[in-house]
């Protein structure tokens, strides 16, 4: 008699030879043909694999993240088995699963776009035949002699230990694989290939070139065809097309990866860091500025050269080695220790805008999103023992409402301590265990991320979720209790004898470019009225109303807000469509009735029209519209 234990804690009784499937459809069949994989005594397995001692036992089904990985594994697989039915001379090499999908990196003839439907109808065969997976187990010897006449596949083969090496089939296809694999091919519901391009073999140029075809899959026809509007949507929204469209930023070759705003990308910076500010001095907070270069042995004695330095930039100045910043820590270390502190003084909260630079390679820039200068919104709090959990707890009621003010939502996950890391084992669990009662008397749900912590210390991520359901990193609130001591910051207690700070680390728009980038993307340009580049578009009908347009320019400049007259010599229709396609959220079309009787016909970004507003009137509704930072666009609803 075999006892399986349930997550649960449950326990039941099986006889004989049994495998995992046979212990789902105990459960009922209608579960069972859910299950993806399994996970015994911690190990992911097949489903199908026999199981003959007493186990604990954890299905893993078409609802978990692990079911989806394993099933896109398996659809790169049933990927490769289609291109060799259709091209003879095909040689196999590997075939992971990434982000949003999978890919197969093939030697074959160069292939296009235009031959996915061929290889897509060839998929969809492999699938309806439901084919299962099995596992067998060979030695290196016959692993060898199958591959002999596949180079790619040998090679790996020959680099591998001695011993037994796992290969999969399903139907006429094998591959030399770990696994685990989905039961069968008909696990795969829904399959999309997505592009091809071209990859050298192990990334060695010297090598030959092969054809990566990227490929995506789920349990769910409704889930692929919304995986794919997010992508053709967010096409539409890449902010870096829509910075140009709306004369916000631009990317230049003499300077690659550092940004230049526009006037109108510097009137939404200004919006974003005024909010920061007033919601940062509303909650005790200071600002402070520190320069964007320091000596090198500062650096060093700030583990930034051992942990860091391959990130940053040098420079020599009157014989004496400097880095340009990649991080604002050590002048707010330096700016703490400019007179002594008691605990009375405690806790500081000292934030900085600061201009830093990293050392990104050219390949990974990507616009706003990935630069190397860059705006953090960095704060450093000082702090006694006794207060960590309570400013670890502000820190997360003011991240909080400030993506909530942009209608972002969020998920939090505590990172621990990374293989590359300074400090001592005691230092690290106490932070980690501060951050963790931080995080549970929060409230809010958080996953665990070993091993992503900064060098310094553990952190909270704090991920943003935007109008496409797209996720992004941005705020993170890292404890140090290192950095204190590296720069022998102190205070007096309570005691009079000298104590050693705790020091928070936070950003809570991380990068403000790309934060920018991001609220780019998030309203498709349409950004609330609040921030907008351009607040108020007034158009006269002809030209003789142009005076008066600028009049009421004036009277709107005169209340704080950002307008434009548009006096081209265009028709009236032209001009309210180029500001919409400007995403101008306000429009007022000024004609004689309007200039006689003092009122604005006023469209809004949504469409709807208001005619005979009446000044007052007008700013009534638009400006408290501002104040509370809202964000419909519908601003003269009913």
């Amino acid at each position: 008699m075999i006892n399986v234990t349930f997550p649960d804690g449950n326990i039941k009784k099986f006889e004989g030879s049994f495998s995992g499937l046979d212990v789902a459809k105990s459960i009922s069949e209608g579960f069972s043909r859910n299950c993806v994989a399994m996970e015994i005594n911690n190990t992911i397995m097949d489903l199908n694999t026999k199981i003959n001692h007493d186990a604990a036992i954890r299905f893993i089904t078409t609802k978990d993240k692990e079911g989806l990985e394993i099933m896109r594994h398996s659809a790169a697989h049933v990927m490769a088995q289609a291109v060799l039915h259709l091209y003879k001379n095909a040689k196999l090499t590997i075939g992971p699963v990434v982000e949003d999908g999978f890919y197969y990196d093939i030697d074959m003839e160069p292939i296009s776009e235009d031959d996915f439907p061929k290889i897509e109808a060839e998929i969809k065969k492999i699938i309806k035949n439901k084919e299962p997976f099995n596992r067998r187990e060979v030695s290196k010897a016959d692993a060898l002699n199958f591959y002999k006449d596949e180079p790619y596949k040998l090679e790996m083969v020959s680099e591998l230990e001695d011993g037994t090496i796992s290969l999969y089939d399903h139907g006429d296809f094998t591959d030399l694989c770990r696994g685990p694999h989905v039961p069968h091919t008909g696990l795969i519901k829904a399959i999309k290939l997505m592009k091809v391009s071209g990859a050298y073999w192990r990334a060695d140029q010297n090598n030959a070139q092969l054809q990566r075809i990227y490929g995506t899959a789920f349990f769910d026809k409704k889930e692929l065809a919304t995986h794919l509007y997010v992508i053709e949507e967010a096409k539409k929204r890449n902010h870096r097309k829509l910075g140009a469209a709306l004369d916000l930023f631009s990317f230049h070759e003499e300077a690659p990866g550092m940004p230049f705003f526009h006037a109108k990308g510097m009137d939404v910076w200004n919006a974003l860091l005024d909010f920061w500010r007033e919601e940062h001095k509303a909650a005790g907070y200071v600002e402070t500025k520190t320069p964007i270069m320091l000596p090198q042995d500062l650096w060093k004695k700030s583990g930034h050269w051992e942990n860091y330095r391959e990130n940053m930039y040098f420079s020599s100045i009157d014989e004496i080695d400097y880095a340009i910043k990649p991080m604002n820590c050590p002048g707010g270390m330096l700016l703490y220790k400019i007179k002594p502190h008691s605990y009375k003084d405690l806790p500081i909260r000292a934030a900085e805008i600061g201009l830093v630079h990293r050392h990104e390679l050219s390949g990974v820039l990507s616009g706003l999103f990935r630069a190397r200068a860059f705006h953090q919104d960095d704060a450093h709090i000082f702090m006694t023992p006794e207060q960590v959990q309570g400013e670890i707890l502000g820190v997360l009621t003011l991240t909080k409402r400030i993506y909530q003010t942009f209608g972002l939502g969020f998920h939090l996950e505590l990172s621990t301590r990374p293989e590359k890391s300074m400090g001592t084992d005691e230092q690290w669990e106490t932070t980690t265990k501060g951050l963790k009662a931080a995080l549970d008397a929060f409230g809010m749900d958080y996953m665990i991320n070993e091993g992503d912590g900064a060098f310094y210390g553990p952190k909270i991520d704090v991920h943003i979720k935007d109008a496409l359901g797209r996720t992004w990193q941005c705020g993170t609130v890292q404890l140090d209790m290192g950095m204190p001591e590296r720069f022998d910051l102190s205070y007096i207690g309570k005691d009079n004898e000298k104590h050693r700070p705790l020091m928070i680390h936070r950003v809570i728009y991380g990068s403000i470019e790309r934060f920018f980038g991001i609220l780019v993307e998030h309203f498709a340009g349409k950004f609330p009225l609040w921030m907008a580049p351009v607040q108020v578009a007034v158009l006269a009908i002809n030209d003789d109303l142009v005076t008066t347009a600028n009049e009421i320019k004036m009277t709107i400049e005169g209340k704080g807000l950002l307008a434009e007259v548009d006096s081209r010599t265009e028709s009236l229709n032209k001009k309210i469509r180029d500001a919409q396609l400007r995403h101008v959220p306000l429009i007022l079309t000024i004609g004689p009735k309007e200039k006689e009787s003092g009122t604005y016909s006023v469209r809004t970004l949504d469409g709807n029209v208001k005619y005979g507003v009446s000044v007052d009137t007008f700013f009534d509704i638009v400006l408290p519209h501002i104040r509370k930072k809202r964000l419909e666009l519908d601003i003269f609803k009913d």
